[in-house]
C-alpha cells in the first residue's frame, strides 16, 4: 500500500504490506488487519548506498508497532545483488550477502517480539543457493523466507522461475515469500507453485496506465481479486505461513 491509512480499506480481504518508511514518522495508529512490514531496503540502499538508520532503530519500530493490527512479519534489512545496485554501493554480491545476514543476526538479537522474515540474496541462481548455505542453521525447517533481487527481473519469468527452483531443490520444506512481483511473474504456474506468499504494487502502475489514481486502493482491490481469481492461484499472503 502507499498509504497506511488505506490499509483499512482492505483488511476484510487482504492483508497490507507497509513499508517503516511510510509509518517511522507517524504519531497515531493505523487501522489494519494482517499485515507485514517492509524494511526499506530498495529504497535506502538505491537511493542513498546504505542504510541510515541503524538496526536498533529498525528494530525500535518494529517493537512500536507490533501491537497495531497483526503485524505477521517484518522483513529483515538486506542488500539488494542488481547490477546497478553493486555499482552503488561499490561492493560485491558476496559482501552484499554477508551485510544481509549480518543485520538479520542483529535484528534477532533486538528482540522484537515479531517474525522477522530474512532474505535469501543474489543474481545468479547458484548464488541465491550459496546464500542459503551461508545462513546454515539459521533457518529451521519451514522457514518463511523472502527472495531478494526478483523484482527487475519481472518482463523474464523464466529468470525468476530459475532462481526459485534453484533455492527449491535445495531446501524444498522453506516458504518463499517474493518480493515485489508483477502480473507476468505471478501468473505463471511453476512462480505460483514455488511461492507461498507474495507482494506487489503491479497495481499501482496498472492504474495509472488506464488513466486513473496510481494512489488508490480501489485499483489495488481491482489488481489483487483479479489475481486470486485466476486458477491455482494461492492467496497473496497466509498467516499460517509463519515458522515461529
Amino acid at each position: 500500500m502507499h498509504q497506511p491509512s488505506d490499509a483499512k480499506n482492505v483488511m476484510h480481504k487482504y492483508p497490507a504490506f507497509i513499508s517503516v518508511n511510510r509509518i517511522r514518522n507517524r504519531k497515531s495508529p493505523f487501522l489494519v488487519g494482517d499485515w507485514i512490514m517492509d524494511s526499506g531496503a530498495f529504497t535506502e540502499i538505491s537511493t542513498h548506498g546504505e542504510y541510515r538508520t541503524s538496526v536498533s532503530s529498525y528494530a525500535n519500530q518494529i517493537a512500536r508497532w507490533k501491537d497495531n493490527g497483526n503485524l505477521l512479519a517484518a522483513v529483515s534489512q538486506d542488500y539488494m545483488c542488481e547490477q546497478f545496485i553493486l555499482d552503488k554501493t561499490g561492493l560485491t554480491v558476496a559482501d552484499h550477502q554477508r551485510l544481509t545476514i549480518e543485520r538479520y543476526d542483529e535484528l534477532l538479537r533486538c528482540d522484537t517480539g515479531v517474525y522477522i522474515m530474512p532474505v535469501l540474496q543474489g543474481y545468479e541462481p547458484k548464488d541465491y543457493v550459496v546464500h542459503l548455505r551461508s545462513y546454515g542453521s539459521r533457518l529451521e525447517s519451514g522457514a518463511w523466507v523472502g527472495v531478494g533481487s526478483v523484482c527487475k527481473r519481472n518482463g523474464d519469468i523464466r529468470a525468476i522461475e530459475d532462481v526459485l527452483l534453484a533455492i527449491h531443490h535445495a531446501r524444498p520444506d522453506l516458504k518463499l515469500h517474493g518480493f515485489g512481483l508483477k502480473t507476468t511473474a505471478l501468473s505463471g504456474d511453476l512462480v505460483d507453485h514455488l511461492l507461498w506468499t507474495a507482494d506487489s504494487m503491479a497495481w499501482s502502475y496498472h492504474e495509472r496506465i488506464n488513466g486513473r489514481s496510481a494512489n488508490d486502493f480501489r485499483g489495488a482491490l481491482r489488481w489483487a481479486d483479479k489475481i486470486h481469481n485466476r486458477p491455482m492461484q494461492k492467496q497473496l499472503f497466509k498467516p499460517e505461513a509463519i515458522h515461529e
